[in-house]
């Protein structure tokens, strides 16, 4: 037998994840497209999609978020501040105010509901009574999946949220499914390998239109970001569109709609 080299292996790990992707059960469906609906009666999942600030859930989880929710399965989008810091010249109550706001406005676009944690952009804190404090608000929700980022990421409010989304899944049992998402990788994100991909070439437009309603943060800049992230791992996939996920290995089950 020929031994196997390193692109051998390699080669045979990409394809394993690939079969495990395409494995994944849907999450639901419509009656008229088999491919994205189940059958009636199955289990209606309940989704949280945790982020650091207002734009971070839409920017790294919205095609899927809008793929969830069209499916009838409830998501909540958890924000770990209102985005106190994020506008240029407005104190942290008025920043606060528009961006509250514009998380709203987008999470009407995308059926999610909206909940705020409470912390302070750029002064987000991991201590013994924020995890308590979001350890709380977590359980309360009871969900099947949950979406954080990658802690391996410039931004402090970001690596916050990561960790304390993680210390409550391992205090909660590792009872939800965890996957992590990225935020413009090389910039912010970073050393993000995906496990996982969902195709979002039918909720692009609306995963855009959830981001452009943070007016505030200058969309028409940073979204050209995203959208090359949209394509490259749509091209990965073998889609025109898609967003990538890492799922941690000891995570129940497998919940992605529409995986590839």
């Amino acid at each position: 037998m020929k031994p196997l080299s390193r692109r051998d292996l390699l080669g045979a790990t990409g394809r394993l994840t690939g079969s495990i992707a395409l494995g994944l059960p849907l999450a639901g469906a419509s009656a008229t497209n088999p491919e994205t609906a189940a059958p009636s009666g199955v289990h209606k999942a309940k989704i949280v999609v945790a982020g650091g600030h207002p734009d971070d859930p839409e920017s790294g989880c919205g095609g899927t978020i809008a793929r969830y929710t069209d499916l009838g399965h409830e998501v909540a989008i958890i924000y770990l501040t209102r985005g106190e810091a994020g506008i240029d010249g407005k104190s942290h109550a008025e920043a606060a105010a528009i961006r509250t706001a514009e998380a709203l406005k987008a999470c009407e676009i995308l059926k999610a509901r909206p909940i705020f944690a409470g912390q302070i952009d750029g002064s987000t804190e991991i201590t013994p009574a924020s995890y308590e404090a979001f350890g709380k608000i977590l359980d309360a929700e009871a969900p099947d999946v949950v979406y954080t980022h990658w802690p391996v990421d410039s931004h402090r409010d970001h690596r916050a949220t990561s960790l304390l989304v993680y210390d409550a899944w391992i205090r909660g049992g590792k009872r939800f499914a965890l996957y992590y998402f990225e935020v413009m990788t090389g910039h912010q994100t970073s050393h993000f390998w995906p496990t996982h991909y969902v195709d979002i070439t039918t909720t692009e437009a609306r995963k855009r239109a959830s981001y452009f309603a943070h007016s505030s943060q200058q969309p028409d800049k940073y979204y050209p970001y995203h959208d090359e992230m949209n394509r490259y791992r749509g091209m990965e996939s073998g889609r025109k569109y898609a967003e990538a996920y890492m799922r941690h290995l000891q995570s129940p089950g497998d919940s992605l709609p529409g995986a590839v």
